[in-house]
């Protein structure tokens, strides 16, 4: 019930004498600006940090695994939302009874710590320093441990300022010498182990940076290519057909077996340039694949009536508006298991002069058809052109069956058909000097030059450009490349009890994940990541220290 009897409150009546809060010391206005400073100085005298390390003396530990950032320029908003974030994390740990000390750190070395260094010598006017020559590899090298120095400072100070606790007084780096000489040790045991070894292996490599890429140095953006659709003559090794009858008229094609004699397997490519470095051509046996005529073209088209083609069933009628083609009839099933193709470039079914004695050009070994997991049939023609020099997918297939095609006579040669700067090199024969990217990341003339080849060869159907996703270094913002180079390995250990993989995977299902699903992904990429690239064609950095018997 209402009491109509009292009296309304006077106006500008103060009720704050009537409400019951707590009372505290903190001023009115906080003045963050002036406050902050003195509550960082007050930590700082009277020593909070030894403080914490005192009181968790004896108690269980909590140790957070702190990844380091580059010591390579100012602290940006992404570093102030890692470092507050974790000192919440190692604050709270402290404050639930553990002793939960954090020690922060440096990475110093890698091409993030050489790029700033050959821009400072730009802004200076100086040119790219020799590094083949030791006394400028030398002062190279002192340039960027000064410059990575100066920025530990720097960002030490500036983490301090965000109120992050921690053993600011000792961090770790990763030039710290006992630090590079802990990092030769541990490879060392790899070398002892037989784990550690030299071999070749297409890697993501910027020829503007000089430098090999990992995954994360990676990112997309869109690019237009060259896409050309290459025919690889048909050499019939072993025959495994059937006839569709009644679809041709004897006519036409009396013979099947001479039909299939002069087909061509299609492939289709956005980088031209690689087909230098072709050894194979990949297929699926969960893919249907079938004998195609061309019934009707138009003049000067680059499929030509008369061609037949091996391709994909699904794909036969995207392929025929690509091509050009106004009239495309199957013939047969094809098995692509029993065949074997000639090189694009090996000239041997031209009707002019052959480029050699032999009748078969620079290229005369033979392109086995190869079985591969990755091959679909939503895009493409349903095989796909196989370099193991230039991919990750061709390297894995062309490895996987060694034995297989040295059993056939096959050289299982990766070629190293392009070099550091972009160049095609001796292992493209008629193609050297020819350049693939530009050291200002431009595209080089590489791909017009095997488009030309192959137009003068006859194996080139179809021609287009293509606007899409393609790979660049997250630095330079320049387009990359795949090439083979040599490295150093550490291997998985594949097949063998005490490997390293099964000793990761074991370990991974001994550890508590936050949230559960990280362990997932973390166990989904060691199960199939391949061999362990360890080297890096790097100034800055810790020597691979191994002495090598070529004998």
């Amino acid at each position: 019930m209402t009491d109509t009897t009292s009296k309304p409150a006077a106006s500008g009546t103060d009720y704050s004498s009537t409400l019951f809060l707590p009372e505290t010391d903190f001023p009115m206005r906080a003045g963050l600006p002036q406050r902050e400073p003195e509550i960082l100085k007050s930590w700082e005298e009277t020593g909070l940090y030894r403080q914490l390390r005192e009181a968790g003396k004896g108690r269980p530990r909590f140790i957070l695994h702190d990844g380091p950032p580059y010591a390579n320029g100012n602290i940006h908003i992404g570093h102030a939302l890692n470092k507050i974030l974790k000192d919440v994390v190692t604050r709270s740990q402290q404050m639930l009874g553990k002793d939960s000390n954090y020690v922060p750190g440096w990475d110093c070395h890698g091409l993030p710590i050489e790029w700033k260094i050959e821009e400072e010598y730009r802004a200076k006017g100086k040119g790219k320093p020799n590094l083949s020559d030791p006394a400028a590899l030398n002062v190279f090298r002192w340039d960027c441990r000064d410059f990575a120095a100066k920025w530990i400072d720097i960002q030490r100070e500036e983490f301090k300022r965000l109120g992050v606790t921690g053993d600011w007084d000792n961090p770790y780096s990763t030039m710290a010498f006992p630090a590079e000489a802990q990092i030769a040790r541990e490879l060392m045991k790899f070398a002892m182990s037989g784990q550690l070894y030299r071999g070749s292996k297409p890697v993501m490599w910027s020829v503007v940076e000089q430098t090999a890429l990992a995954e994360a140095e990676v990112e997309y953006h869109d690019y237009t290519s060259d896409q050309v659709w290459v025919a690889f003559p048909v050499k019939v090794t072993s025959l495994k057909v059937q006839l569709a009858g009644d679809i041709v008229p004897a006519m036409t094609l009396p013979d099947w077996h001479g039909a299939l004699a002069k087909a061509h397997v299609v492939i289709w490519t956005t980088t031209p340039w690689t087909i230098p470095g072709n050894r194979a051509v990949s297929y699926s046996r969960q893919v249907d694949y079938g004998l195609y005529l061309v019934e009707d073209a138009p003049d000067g088209n680059w499929s030509r009536k008369g061609e037949t083609y091996i391709i994909a069933d699904t794909l036969a009628g995207i392929l025929q508006k690509a091509l050009k083609v106004e009239k495309l009839s199957r013939l047969g099933d094809v098995d692509p298991r029993y065949l074997t193709c000639a090189h694009p470039l090996a000239d041997q079914n031209s009707d002019r002069p052959p480029r050699s004695e032999t009748g078969l050009g620079p290229y005369p070994f033979k392109v086995p058809l190869l079985d591969g997991d990755h091959v679909t049939d939503d895009a493409g023609t349903g095989f796909v052109h196989t370099a193991p020099g230039h991919g990750a997918d061709d390297y894995i297939i062309w490895t996987k069956y060694q034995k297989e095609l040295k059993a056939r006579g096959i050289d299982t040669h990766i070629p190293t058909t392009v070099d550091a700067d972009g160049f095609l090199t001796n292992e493209a024969p008629g193609l050297t000097g020819k350049r693939v990217i530009t050291d200002k990341g431009e595209k080089g003339d590489a791909n017009e030059a095997v488009i030309a080849a192959l137009k003068d060869a006859g194996m080139i159907v179809g021609r287009e450009r293509l606007k899409h996703q393609y790979p660049h270094s997250w630095r330079s913002k320049k387009p990359i490349i795949f090439r083979n180079t040599p490295q150093w390995f550490i291997g998985m250990g594949d097949g063998k009890a005490g490997g390293l993989r099964e000793i990761a995977l074991n370990a991974i299902e001994q550890t508590e994940f936050f949230p559960p699903a990280g362990q997932n992904r973390l166990r989904g990429m060691i199960t199939d990541r391949p061999d362990w690239v360890i080297s890096r064609q790097r100034a800055w950095g810790v020597p691979i220290a191994v002495f090598v018997n070529k004998a």
